[in-house]
């Protein structure tokens, strides 16, 4: 059986994105339900999938990683607002069989992801 897990790994520093919060969302046509939420640890994973067994199924699902906070942590100087406060990373999964893993590559200004293994 699948499951879905991902990291953080912040570019500007070079270095694992630790202690951001993760929430994580089934989305449907009509609801957005908030499934679970974890946080990274040292080496910028979470501690266990954020989803597996009978409750990794198929459908759209939105992963949302609250970097304002971590980017604050760092002590780097951002402006107010921030560029990036909320990432917003929306996809599907359409196997079961399959792990499904959604990295973020971070930094203050950009960001990026991919399906890993």
């Amino acid at each position: 059986m699948g499951k879905l897990t991902t990291h953080v790994l912040d570019t500007a520093a070079g270095a694992p994105g630790k202690g951001i919060r993760i929430d994580l969302f089934r989305l449907t046509s009509d609801d957005r339900k908030l499934i679970t939420t974890g946080y990274t640890n040292a080496d910028g994973r979470c501690a266990s999938p954020l989803l597996e067994g009978d409750a990794f199924s198929c459908g759209q699902y939105e992963l949302l990683f609250h970097v304002g906070p971590y980017f604050e942590g760092t002590g780097i100087s951002l402006p107010e607002p921030k560029f990036l406060d909320e990432v917003v990373l929306r996809f599907g999964i359409a196997n079961t069989n399959e792990h499904y893993h959604v990295p973020l590559l971070i930094s203050p200004y950009g960001y990026s992801t991919y399906r890993g293994s």
